[in-house]
């Protein structure tokens, strides 16, 4: 379990854009409650001084749709800042094309698109960085995604795939962003599968796919977690 580090008085904050893309598994190994922000429903989001660790979570819409949902410029903004005073930041699918955008990269849709089962290759950076510590060259993931992000001009590359060669970068020494969906369970699944009628066909082929290997998803989303919380 991750316990808050002695002398850290701020709180984990974590945004989420989307009511079916919520923190799944992603707090099971917390002692410490985090503060989750819906700015879907109010546009509320924290400030700078209020944050110790920062954690943006996925959505259906993408990183360009500040027009449809208004909350994201300010979110980019938030982002923006979080990484110059160096808070920990950690974003997820969107939330890490989010920190691609809001450091000068550019998002894509429609390129790099990917759904279910894959597995991620580290990059020689990616095996040296705190983020993967105690992980494999090569991580099995869950991946939802219709947008993909280029690389920021500070941006470090960290893991790639075959389908999708911008899986995770980090900008500074405290900013991360993950093309793949460490914080997935079943139950999520399905939810997304809803979605759509093509993807509702195939329900069972992704949570048949996703509970084959749900033992080895959890070590990794877990470590991933304990390594951002260090």
């Amino acid at each position: 379990m991750v316990r808050k580090p002695a002398g850290n008085s701020g709180i984990l904050h974590i945004i989420q854009n989307d009511p079916e893309v919520p923190t799944g598994n992603l707090l099971d190994c917390l002692e410490f409650p985090p503060i989750i922000h819906h700015p879907y429903r109010d546009g509320t989001l924290p400030s700078v001084g209020e944050i110790g660790w920062l954690i943006v979570l996925g959505g259906a819409m993408g990183a360009n749709d500040d027009d449809r949902h208004p909350f994201l410029r300010d979110l980019k903004r938030l982002i923006r800042e979080s990484v110059a005073v160096r808070i920990p930041y950690l974003g997820i699918c969107l939330g890490g094309q989010l920190l691609a955008a809001a450091c000068g990269g550019r998002v894509v849709s429609h390129r790099w698109e990917e759904l279910g089962v894959s597995n991620v290759t580290l990059t020689e950076e990616g095996r040296g960085d705190r983020l993967f510590v105690g992980l494999p060259g090569e991580i099995g993931t869950f991946q939802w995604h219709h947008d993909s992000f280029d690389l920021p001009p500070e941006g470090v590359l960290l893991a790639s795939s075959p389908a999708c060669p911008h899986q995770a970068f980090r900008v500074g020494d405290n900013a991360w962003g993950l093309q793949f969906h460490p914080e997935v369970t079943e139950r999520i699944i399905r939810d997304w599968c809803a979605w759509d009628c093509s993807t509702r066909e195939r329900t069972q082929e992704f949570v048949g796919e996703f509970t084959a290997r749900e033992a080895g998803y959890r070590v990794t989303s877990r470590t991933i977690m304990e390594n951002f919380l260090k």
